[in-house]
């Protein structure tokens, strides 16, 4: 029997593993905090209770701190990366790569749009999964919560199917995280 590979899938998953070991190089050499949350925390944390149900993203988003901003720019240089603020976005690029694929960062202990119920939350001790610091599961939820757009409420949605929202975690939602959290596992 036969047995058929994604090739495009394999590939890109080792693209972004390849992307968040430089990332773990160039900030484990500066000392800089930093956290993986978005599609592939969600995805990691999914694949661990869920092998092959995690669902793939572009891109790599991280928590830092905003006045790492400077030291971060000059780590990421050695290690191939770019840093850049477009369209209000702060990133860091691979040379010859779109910004698609860059890493975006998102800054603790504010808002990434106004309208968001919390802020990001503060530094954390941060969990190694597969060699990438992941954000904990409760504060990635929060944040899944807290802009929840479609794709947010997708990753939510593998994520509970995976068993990663507990009933404690739950427990500790306030009521519009809540409400929305009860609105996605309502949809179909």
């Amino acid at each position: 029997m036969a047995t058929y590979v994604n090739t495009f899938f394999e590939e890109r998953v080792q693209n972004l593993f390849a992307l968040a070991e430089v990332l773990e190089e160039a900030f484990s050499a500066a000392e800089l905090d930093y956290a993986v949350v978005g599609g592939l925390a969600t995805y990691l944390y999914v694949e661990e209770l869920e092998p092959d149900a995690g669902r793939l993203t572009r891109d790599i988003d991280i928590v830092v701190r905003r006045d790492d901003l400077p030291r971060i720019a000059k780590a990421v240089e050695p290690f191939g990366l770019e840093y850049l603020h477009v369209a209000g976005v702060d990133m860091l690029l691979q040379k010859g790569q779109s910004a698609r694929r860059a890493v975006h960062m998102i800054f603790t202990g504010e808002k990434v749009m106004d309208q968001y119920p919390e802020a990001t939350p503060d530094m954390w001790p941060t969990r190694i999964l597969h060699g990438i610091r992941l954000v904990p599961a409760e504060a990635l939820i929060h944040m899944k919560l807290s802009s929840f757009r479609l794709k947010d409420q997708m990753h939510l949605k593998d994520l509970d199917e995976a068993g990663v929202i507990t009933a404690d975690i739950v427990g500790r939602l306030g009521p519009v995280h809540r409400d929305r959290l009860d609105q996605v596992r309502a949809s179909t």
